[in-house]
């Protein structure tokens, strides 16, 4: 549940981080961190929500190769790049740990858990 708490606020930070007066080398180490973070914590979740641990981990393994690549480094490569990147993991990773939460409370056939009033 956590991790998704966590992809949703990187993904906030990567899609603000363009509209950053820094260097390249800036986002190079922005995009290697958050990508690692994101690639390591989506997979995490591949047992309890396995769609959602899919596309963050593989997004946050684009995410990392991209700071490799010089025109998503600046100008409308960057923006387009981390805002598309950001949302997914915004969208992602919240419906993540909301579905990990709603997994918590209802039992795996829907059904409320613990103790029924007497």
């Amino acid at each position: 549940m956590w991790n998704g708490w966590v992809i949703g606020l990187l993904g906030i930070w990567t899609g603000i981080v363009p509209f950053f007066s820094a260097t390249p080398a800036f986002y190079s180490w922005s995009n290697w961190i958050v990508g690692i973070i994101t690639a390591v914590l989506g997979f995490s979740m591949l047992a309890e929500r396995p769609a959602q641990g899919w596309i963050t981990g593989v997004v946050g393994i684009w995410l990392f190769i991209a700071g490799f690549i010089q025109s998503l480094l600046m100008g409308s490569g960057l923006w387009w790049n981390n805002v598309i990147v950001g949302l997914v993991f915004l969208i992602f990773g919240f419906s993540g740990a909301s579905g990990a939460m709603q997994h918590r409370t209802m039992g795996p056939q829907g059904h409320a858990t613990g103790h029924s009033p007497a």
